[in-house]
């Protein structure tokens, strides 16, 4: 079996040489070259077409950001960014995401981290991962997005048995129970939130609880973006928050969220106890405290992600009350690891692209 062959970018030399020795150590993987800015890294690119690419944000010449535009207009390529623990490295991150980056590592102590190794096994877990994802790195293509429609919309067949869209009539009032929507995603969840949740209406009749895998920082940067691209609000929820219609509550990293009853509302309830399979924010955590609420109409959705972090939750919450889940298809995942998870455990009533999940959820809610 052939290696990964990896292309290393970083303006320092020294991190260049401790990145490469943290990827060579590990057998499957071949650091062909290095390069100390984005403009040098383009030309290697082509030149030598590695597998993956990792890539520092902060370099002179030609930054990281600037670099991953071009290679995803003219060289797709599957991109770790390696990122920093700042809040200005936080949003170059979320906007490298939304660029096309696969995902990132944050340098444990700035620019310069002589502590790196600390992340190394993160470093090559996330390498093997874009090597041997089913993302399709095609040109970006520049096209708005619509939001969902409010009124019946033709939508082609396809092979998956998901619900077509259809007319969505807001309703706030006329129903004593509560609605929520649970939603978890890891691994490309970043940019699969912004395409389903620009696409909802501005007076979408319940909250949103959100856990996306991402460390402490980075959460708030990715609420705030999302926050400025949607109809409805996103916010990084805080504890004791009450949960409201129309707003998409994301899990601040390292926090596990659950929803609690607290007379009669919804109500956010954090904590920081030992993480669930690796996660601090655990999807699971967040469906089974769901699944324990009574009274409540409820609707899951799983996308994109490695492992199969909220299964369990969402088998619980099926075994407890009735739910309607949603799991992202196979066709348009960063990462078939967790939405593969639910629906061989069968869990799924609807299998959707990605695109397709905002009128799937409509069409639920109507």
């Amino acid at each position: 079996m052939s290696k990964i062959r990896v292309l290393v970018t970083d303006d320092s030399a020294f991190m260049r040489k401790v990145i490469s020795d943290i990827l060579s150590s590990d057998s499957e993987i071949e650091v062909i070259d290095r390069a100390k800015n984005g403009l040098e890294c383009i030309e290697k690119c082509k030149e030598l077409a590695p597998d993956v690419l990792t890539l520092d944000i902060e370099m002179p010449i030609m930054n990281g950001l600037d670099a991953l535009e071009k290679l995803m207009h003219e060289y797709p390529i599957p991109v770790v960014m390696l990122s920093s623990l700042t809040r200005e490295g936080a949003e170059a991150t979320i906007q490298a995401l939304e660029l096309g980056a696969f995902d990132f590592v944050t340098k444990p102590s700035g620019p310069i981290s002589l502590d790196i190794h600390k992340v190394g096994d993160r470093l090559i877990e996330r390498v093997k991962a874009a090597a041997t994802s089913r993302a399709r790195f095609r040109k970006v293509e520049a096209k708005a997005i619509k939001p969902a429609s409010l009124s019946p919309a033709p939508v082609q067949p396809i092979t998956r048995p998901v619900v077509t869209s259809a007319p969505f009539i807001t309703r706030l009032t006329g129903t004593s129970k509560p609605r929520l929507v649970v939603l978890g995603t890891s691994t490309g969840g970043p940019k699969a939130l912004q395409t389903v949740l620009t696409q909802l209406p501005e007076k979408f009749p319940a909250p949103i609880a959100i856990v996306q895998h991402m460390p402490a920082g980075f959460t708030k940067s990715l609420a705030q973006r999302l926050d400025s691209l949607c109809q409805i609000r996103v916010t990084e929820v805080t504890d004791g928050e009450v949960l409201q219609p129309s707003t998409a509550y994301i899990a601040p990293g390292g926090y596990h969220f659950e929803v609690h009853q607290v007379n009669g509302r919804l109500q956010a309830h954090l904590h920081q106890q030992e993480p669930r399979g690796g996660h601090r924010p655990s999807v699971d955590i967040l469906f089974e405290s769901v699944s324990r609420l009574t009274n409540v109409d409820k609707w899951a959705i799983i996308m994109t992600g490695m492992g199969n972090d909220g299964t369990k939750g969402l088998k619980l919450m099926k075994e407890i009350g009735p739910v309607a889940s949603i799991v992202e298809d196979e066709s348009s995942c960063v990462v078939y690891g967790m939405p593969r998870a639910a629906i061989q455990a069968g869990l799924a009533d609807h299998i959707a692209p990605l695109d397709k999940i905002p009128e799937v959820l409509c069409k639920l809610l109507h």
